[in-house]
Protein backbone atom coordinates (compact mmCIF):
# COMPACT_ATOMS: atom_id res chain seq x y z
CA UNK A 1 0.00 0.00 0.00
CA UNK A 2 1.22 3.49 -0.66
CA UNK A 3 0.00 6.63 1.27
CA UNK A 4 -0.86 9.09 -1.37
CA UNK A 5 -2.25 12.47 -1.11
CA UNK A 6 -4.15 15.27 -3.26
CA UNK A 7 -2.69 18.44 -4.27
CA UNK A 8 -4.39 20.78 -6.45
CA UNK A 9 -1.34 22.63 -8.14
CA UNK A 10 0.56 25.99 -7.23
CA UNK A 11 -2.90 27.77 -6.13
CA UNK A 12 -3.48 24.93 -3.08
CA UNK A 13 -2.71 26.38 0.06
CA UNK A 14 -2.05 22.88 1.39
CA UNK A 15 1.76 23.17 -0.74
CA UNK A 16 4.20 19.98 -1.28
CA UNK A 17 6.36 21.45 1.51
CA UNK A 18 3.59 20.89 3.62
CA UNK A 19 2.35 17.52 2.70
CA UNK A 20 5.83 16.50 2.46
CA UNK A 21 6.26 16.46 6.32
CA UNK A 22 3.09 13.94 6.83
CA UNK A 23 5.06 10.73 7.90
CA UNK A 24 4.60 8.23 5.44
CA UNK A 25 3.15 9.96 2.34
CA UNK A 26 5.04 8.88 -0.32
CA UNK A 27 2.60 9.81 -3.43
CA UNK A 28 1.03 12.82 -4.82
CA UNK A 29 -2.69 12.60 -6.92
CA UNK A 30 -3.33 15.57 -9.11
CA UNK A 31 -4.18 16.47 -11.89
CA UNK A 32 -3.80 19.69 -14.95
CA UNK A 33 -6.55 22.52 -13.81
CA UNK A 34 -5.64 24.61 -16.45
CA UNK A 35 -7.15 22.67 -19.66
CA UNK A 36 -10.59 23.01 -20.89
CA UNK A 37 -13.11 19.71 -20.19
CA UNK A 38 -12.14 16.98 -23.43
CA UNK A 39 -9.06 18.69 -24.31
CA UNK A 40 -5.49 17.35 -24.59
CA UNK A 41 -3.27 18.19 -22.25
CA UNK A 42 -0.08 19.83 -22.67
CA UNK A 43 3.09 17.79 -22.03
CA UNK A 44 4.61 20.51 -20.71
CA UNK A 45 1.89 20.92 -18.30
CA UNK A 46 2.40 17.60 -17.18
CA UNK A 47 5.96 17.35 -16.93
CA UNK A 48 6.28 20.60 -14.73
CA UNK A 49 3.54 18.47 -12.85
CA UNK A 50 5.77 15.98 -12.16
CA UNK A 51 9.04 17.83 -11.58
CA UNK A 52 7.34 19.74 -9.28
CA UNK A 53 6.37 16.66 -7.07
CA UNK A 54 9.64 14.61 -7.57
CA UNK A 55 11.60 17.74 -6.53
CA UNK A 56 9.61 17.49 -3.49
CA UNK A 57 10.76 14.13 -2.82
CA UNK A 58 7.24 12.24 -3.68
CA UNK A 59 6.00 10.69 -6.63
CA UNK A 60 3.19 11.19 -9.23
CA UNK A 61 1.87 8.14 -10.43
CA UNK A 62 -1.84 8.82 -9.81
CA UNK A 63 -3.46 11.60 -11.69
CA UNK A 64 -7.32 12.35 -10.36
CA UNK A 65 -8.67 13.11 -12.56
CA UNK A 66 -8.89 12.95 -16.35
CA UNK A 67 -12.81 14.73 -16.73
CA UNK A 68 -14.73 12.90 -19.37
CA UNK A 69 -16.84 15.25 -21.36
CA UNK A 70 -20.53 15.79 -21.26
CA UNK A 71 -20.55 14.98 -24.80
CA UNK A 72 -19.27 11.46 -24.15
CA UNK A 73 -21.45 10.43 -21.38
CA UNK A 74 -24.71 11.70 -23.71
CA UNK A 75 -22.86 10.33 -26.81
CA UNK A 76 -23.92 13.64 -28.49
CA UNK A 77 -22.07 16.37 -30.17
CA UNK A 78 -17.93 16.40 -30.51
CA UNK A 79 -18.04 12.70 -28.29
CA UNK A 80 -15.58 10.76 -30.98
CA UNK A 81 -13.31 13.72 -30.92
CA UNK A 82 -12.88 14.05 -27.10
CA UNK A 83 -12.76 10.19 -26.77
CA UNK A 84 -9.58 10.72 -29.17
CA UNK A 85 -8.20 13.44 -26.83
CA UNK A 86 -9.04 10.56 -23.65
CA UNK A 87 -6.92 8.35 -25.57
CA UNK A 88 -3.89 10.73 -26.10
CA UNK A 89 -3.95 12.16 -22.67
CA UNK A 90 -3.48 8.22 -21.85
CA UNK A 91 -1.07 8.15 -23.49
CA UNK A 92 0.91 11.30 -22.33
CA UNK A 93 0.18 10.53 -18.67
CA UNK A 94 1.65 7.14 -19.48
CA UNK A 95 4.76 8.91 -20.77
CA UNK A 96 5.54 10.65 -17.53
CA UNK A 97 5.35 7.70 -15.84
CA UNK A 98 1.77 7.73 -13.92
CA UNK A 99 -0.05 4.48 -13.40
CA UNK A 100 -3.24 5.00 -12.38
CA UNK A 101 -5.61 7.23 -14.10
CA UNK A 102 -8.83 8.28 -11.79
CA UNK A 103 -12.02 9.24 -13.71
CA UNK A 104 -16.11 9.21 -12.91
CA UNK A 105 -19.16 9.19 -15.27
CA UNK A 106 -21.80 11.02 -13.21
CA UNK A 107 -23.70 13.00 -15.22
CA UNK A 108 -23.13 17.04 -14.82
CA UNK A 109 -22.64 16.89 -11.25
CA UNK A 110 -19.98 15.79 -9.27
CA UNK A 111 -19.71 14.72 -5.46
CA UNK A 112 -22.89 16.87 -4.60
CA UNK A 113 -23.35 18.51 -0.41
CA UNK A 114 -26.18 20.38 0.83
CA UNK A 115 -23.35 22.74 3.12
CA UNK A 116 -19.87 22.79 3.25
CA UNK A 117 -18.97 24.03 6.40
CA UNK A 118 -21.37 22.75 8.50
CA UNK A 119 -20.37 23.05 12.25
CA UNK A 120 -20.05 19.76 13.57
CA UNK A 121 -20.40 19.38 17.91
CA UNK A 122 -17.06 19.24 18.69
CA UNK A 123 -16.46 22.95 16.69
CA UNK A 124 -15.04 21.72 13.54
CA UNK A 125 -16.59 22.15 10.36
CA UNK A 126 -17.97 19.37 7.41
CA UNK A 127 -19.61 18.91 4.28
CA UNK A 128 -22.87 17.56 4.91
CA UNK A 129 -25.72 16.02 2.40
CA UNK A 130 -29.13 16.82 4.30
CA UNK A 131 -31.50 15.18 2.00
CA UNK A 132 -34.66 17.86 2.86
CA UNK A 133 -31.79 20.93 1.75
CA UNK A 134 -31.11 19.31 -1.05
CA UNK A 135 -34.94 18.33 -2.57
CA UNK A 136 -35.23 22.02 -1.97
CA UNK A 137 -31.64 23.35 -3.97
CA UNK A 138 -31.90 25.01 -7.63
CA UNK A 139 -29.66 22.88 -9.85
CA UNK A 140 -29.12 25.07 -12.33
CA UNK A 141 -27.64 27.50 -9.55
CA UNK A 142 -25.60 25.71 -8.00
CA UNK A 143 -21.65 25.68 -7.48
CA UNK A 144 -19.78 23.29 -5.73
CA UNK A 145 -15.98 22.58 -5.94
CA UNK A 146 -15.06 20.10 -8.75
CA UNK A 147 -18.13 20.51 -10.51
CA UNK A 148 -17.83 22.68 -14.25
CA UNK A 149 -19.24 26.19 -13.54
CA UNK A 150 -18.80 26.97 -17.14
CA UNK A 151 -22.63 26.31 -17.89
CA UNK A 152 -25.29 28.64 -17.96
CA UNK A 153 -28.56 28.25 -16.07
CA UNK A 154 -29.90 27.63 -19.64
CA UNK A 155 -27.32 25.39 -20.33
CA UNK A 156 -27.67 23.63 -17.31
CA UNK A 157 -31.12 23.39 -17.63
CA UNK A 158 -30.96 21.29 -21.36
CA UNK A 159 -28.02 18.91 -19.49
CA UNK A 160 -30.61 17.95 -16.63
CA UNK A 161 -33.42 17.45 -19.03
CA UNK A 162 -30.93 15.56 -21.86
CA UNK A 163 -29.83 13.24 -19.21
CA UNK A 164 -33.17 12.53 -17.94
CA UNK A 165 -34.13 11.84 -21.23
CA UNK A 166 -31.13 9.35 -21.59
CA UNK A 167 -31.92 7.30 -19.04
CA UNK A 168 -29.90 4.68 -17.10
CA UNK A 169 -29.85 2.86 -19.83
CA UNK A 170 -28.61 5.13 -21.69
CA UNK A 171 -26.11 6.20 -19.82
CA UNK A 172 -24.82 2.47 -19.53
CA UNK A 173 -24.70 2.02 -23.08
CA UNK A 174 -22.31 4.80 -23.22
CA UNK A 175 -20.32 4.43 -20.83
CA UNK A 176 -19.70 0.91 -22.24
CA UNK A 177 -18.78 2.24 -25.50
CA UNK A 178 -15.93 4.51 -23.65
CA UNK A 179 -14.77 1.72 -21.81
CA UNK A 180 -14.36 -0.32 -25.10
CA UNK A 181 -12.75 3.02 -26.93
CA UNK A 182 -10.02 3.70 -24.20
CA UNK A 183 -9.19 0.51 -22.47
CA UNK A 184 -6.84 -0.87 -25.47
CA UNK A 185 -5.03 2.34 -25.08
CA UNK A 186 -4.64 2.34 -21.29
CA UNK A 187 -3.88 -1.58 -21.57
CA UNK A 188 -1.19 -0.90 -24.33
CA UNK A 189 0.30 1.65 -22.18
CA UNK A 190 0.07 -0.23 -19.37
CA UNK A 191 -1.93 2.75 -17.72
CA UNK A 192 -4.52 0.99 -14.83
CA UNK A 193 -8.20 3.01 -15.32
CA UNK A 194 -9.75 3.76 -12.07
CA UNK A 195 -13.95 4.91 -11.45
CA UNK A 196 -14.80 6.35 -8.90
CA UNK A 197 -18.60 5.52 -7.13
CA UNK A 198 -20.97 8.15 -7.98
CA UNK A 199 -21.31 10.18 -4.64
CA UNK A 200 -23.37 10.18 -2.91
CA UNK A 201 -24.20 7.05 -4.70
CA UNK A 202 -28.19 7.47 -5.74
CA UNK A 203 -30.05 9.56 -8.71
CA UNK A 204 -29.76 13.42 -7.58
CA UNK A 205 -32.24 16.09 -9.16
CA UNK A 206 -34.01 13.18 -10.98
CA UNK A 207 -31.08 12.50 -13.14
CA UNK A 208 -29.34 8.74 -13.29
CA UNK A 209 -26.33 7.36 -11.48
CA UNK A 210 -24.96 4.19 -12.04
CA UNK A 211 -21.65 3.44 -10.26
CA UNK A 212 -23.50 2.94 -6.93
CA UNK A 213 -23.57 -0.50 -5.61
CA UNK A 214 -22.24 -3.82 -6.07
CA UNK A 215 -24.60 -5.01 -8.40
CA UNK A 216 -23.68 -2.21 -10.43
CA UNK A 217 -19.65 -2.36 -9.91
CA UNK A 218 -19.78 -6.46 -11.00
CA UNK A 219 -21.92 -5.11 -14.63
CA UNK A 220 -18.88 -2.25 -14.89
CA UNK A 221 -16.48 -4.79 -14.62
CA UNK A 222 -18.06 -7.24 -17.07
CA UNK A 223 -17.69 -4.39 -19.69
CA UNK A 224 -14.09 -5.36 -19.99
CA UNK A 225 -11.99 -8.02 -19.08
CA UNK A 226 -8.69 -6.98 -18.60
CA UNK A 227 -7.13 -6.18 -14.52
CA UNK A 228 -6.52 -2.17 -15.61
CA UNK A 229 -10.40 -2.25 -16.14
CA UNK A 230 -10.48 -1.48 -12.34
CA UNK A 231 -11.44 1.30 -9.30
CA UNK A 232 -11.15 3.71 -7.41
CA UNK A 233 -12.97 2.48 -4.50
CA UNK A 234 -14.25 5.44 -2.07
CA UNK A 235 -15.61 4.27 1.56
CA UNK A 236 -16.88 8.05 1.44
CA UNK A 237 -19.35 7.60 -1.36
CA UNK A 238 -20.59 3.87 -1.46
CA UNK A 239 -20.41 4.02 2.24
CA UNK A 240 -23.03 6.94 2.64
CA UNK A 241 -25.51 4.28 1.65
CA UNK A 242 -26.07 1.55 4.45
CA UNK A 243 -27.03 -0.83 2.23
CA UNK A 244 -23.69 -1.04 0.69
CA UNK A 245 -21.16 -3.10 3.13
CA UNK A 246 -17.96 -1.39 1.63
CA UNK A 247 -15.61 -3.76 3.99
CA UNK A 248 -16.84 -6.84 1.32
CA UNK A 249 -16.01 -4.75 -1.78
CA UNK A 250 -12.73 -3.75 -0.82
CA UNK A 251 -12.29 -7.74 0.22
CA UNK A 252 -14.13 -8.86 -2.80
CA UNK A 253 -12.75 -6.51 -5.78
CA UNK A 254 -9.20 -6.26 -4.16
CA UNK A 255 -8.93 -9.97 -4.78
CA UNK A 256 -10.05 -9.58 -8.09
CA UNK A 257 -7.42 -7.32 -8.85
CA UNK A 258 -9.56 -4.18 -9.94
CA UNK A 259 -9.19 -2.05 -7.00
CA UNK A 260 -6.12 0.43 -8.15
CA UNK A 261 -6.55 2.92 -6.03
CA UNK A 262 -8.73 3.31 -2.72
CA UNK A 263 -10.41 6.78 -1.19
CA UNK A 264 -11.45 5.91 2.54
CA UNK A 265 -13.00 8.95 5.16
CA UNK A 266 -15.75 7.69 7.84
CA UNK A 267 -19.36 9.31 7.22
CA UNK A 268 -21.90 9.32 9.73
CA UNK A 269 -25.60 8.33 8.21
CA UNK A 270 -28.32 10.03 9.54
CA UNK A 271 -32.07 8.30 10.21
CA UNK A 272 -33.24 9.79 6.83
CA UNK A 273 -30.25 8.17 5.10
CA UNK A 274 -28.86 12.10 4.98
CA UNK A 275 -25.35 11.66 5.97
CA UNK A 276 -22.59 14.12 7.69
CA UNK A 277 -18.26 13.56 7.03
CA UNK A 278 -16.93 12.87 10.15
CA UNK A 279 -13.06 12.75 11.23
CA UNK A 280 -11.90 9.71 10.22
CA UNK A 281 -11.49 7.60 13.31
CA UNK A 282 -14.06 4.66 13.42
CA UNK A 283 -16.52 5.85 16.29
CA UNK A 284 -16.96 9.13 15.12
CA UNK A 285 -19.16 7.76 12.13
CA UNK A 286 -21.05 5.35 10.78
CA UNK A 287 -17.45 3.13 8.96
CA UNK A 288 -15.62 0.61 10.71
CA UNK A 289 -12.18 2.22 9.55
CA UNK A 290 -9.98 -1.17 10.86
CA UNK A 291 -12.68 -3.42 9.57
CA UNK A 292 -12.25 -1.84 6.13
CA UNK A 293 -8.52 -1.68 6.26
CA UNK A 294 -8.14 -5.15 7.42
CA UNK A 295 -10.11 -6.37 4.30
CA UNK A 296 -7.88 -4.40 2.13
CA UNK A 297 -5.10 -5.96 4.10
CA UNK A 298 -5.87 -9.35 4.18
CA UNK A 299 -7.04 -9.28 0.70
CA UNK A 300 -3.19 -8.44 -0.65
CA UNK A 301 -4.21 -4.52 -1.28
CA UNK A 302 -0.95 -2.96 -2.84
CA UNK A 303 -2.30 -0.42 -4.74
CA UNK A 304 -2.56 3.95 -4.03
CA UNK A 305 -4.65 5.33 -0.55
CA UNK A 306 -5.23 8.44 0.48
CA UNK A 307 -7.01 10.27 3.17
CA UNK A 308 -10.64 11.57 1.54
CA UNK A 309 -12.17 14.58 2.38
CA UNK A 310 -11.61 16.26 5.88
CA UNK A 311 -13.61 18.53 8.11
CA UNK A 312 -11.79 22.08 8.87
CA UNK A 313 -10.08 22.45 12.43
CA UNK A 314 -8.26 24.43 14.41
CA UNK A 315 -9.45 27.34 12.31
CA UNK A 316 -8.05 26.76 9.27
CA UNK A 317 -9.69 27.71 6.17
CA UNK A 318 -9.79 26.69 2.51
CA UNK A 319 -10.90 24.76 -0.07
CA UNK A 320 -14.07 22.85 1.45
CA UNK A 321 -13.20 19.37 2.84
CA UNK A 322 -9.38 19.76 1.07
CA UNK A 323 -7.38 21.37 4.44
CA UNK A 324 -4.31 20.06 5.41
CA UNK A 325 -4.83 18.97 9.42
CA UNK A 326 -7.54 16.72 9.43
CA UNK A 327 -6.41 14.90 6.14
CA UNK A 328 -3.11 14.19 7.83
CA UNK A 329 -4.56 12.70 10.67
CA UNK A 330 -6.72 10.71 8.66
CA UNK A 331 -3.55 9.66 6.95
CA UNK A 332 -1.82 8.95 9.82
CA UNK A 333 -4.24 6.84 11.58
CA UNK A 334 -4.99 4.51 8.20
CA UNK A 335 -1.39 3.76 8.75
CA UNK A 336 -1.07 3.39 12.38
CA UNK A 337 -3.86 0.68 11.79
CA UNK A 338 -2.11 -0.40 8.83
CA UNK A 339 1.29 -0.84 10.09
CA UNK A 340 -0.72 -3.01 13.42
CA UNK A 341 -2.18 -5.06 10.38
CA UNK A 342 1.17 -5.71 9.32
CA UNK A 343 2.75 -6.76 12.49
CA UNK A 344 0.22 -8.78 13.29
CA UNK A 345 0.18 -10.71 10.42
CA UNK A 346 1.62 -14.08 10.46
CA UNK A 347 1.87 -14.61 6.85
CA UNK A 348 4.04 -11.98 6.92
CA UNK A 349 6.86 -13.21 9.62
CA UNK A 350 6.72 -16.45 7.18
CA UNK A 351 7.63 -14.40 3.93
CA UNK A 352 10.58 -12.36 6.32
CA UNK A 353 11.61 -16.19 7.52
CA UNK A 354 12.11 -17.30 3.62
CA UNK A 355 13.61 -14.16 2.75
CA UNK A 356 16.54 -14.72 5.36
CA UNK A 357 16.78 -18.48 4.81
CA UNK A 358 17.10 -17.73 1.11
CA UNK A 359 19.99 -15.06 1.72
CA UNK A 360 21.72 -17.66 3.90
Amino acid sequence: MQMTFRWYGDDDPVTLEKIRQIPGVEGIVTAVYDTPVGEVWPEESIAHLKKEINDAGMTMEVIESVPVHEDIKLGRGDYKRYIENYKENIRRLAKQGVKTIVYNFMPVFDWTRSQLDHELEDGSNALVYYKEDVDKLDPTKLTLPGWDSSYTPEEMTELINAYKELGEEGLWKNLEYFIKEIMPVAVEEGVNMAIHPDDPPWPIFGIPRIITNEENIDRFLALYDAPNHGLTLCSGSLGCAASNDYAEMAKKYTKMGRVHNAHIRNVKILDDGSFEEAAHKSSCGSLDLVEILKAYHDAGFDGYIRPDHGRMIWGETGKPGYGLYDRALGAEYMLGIWETLDKLDPKKDEVVEVEEETKA
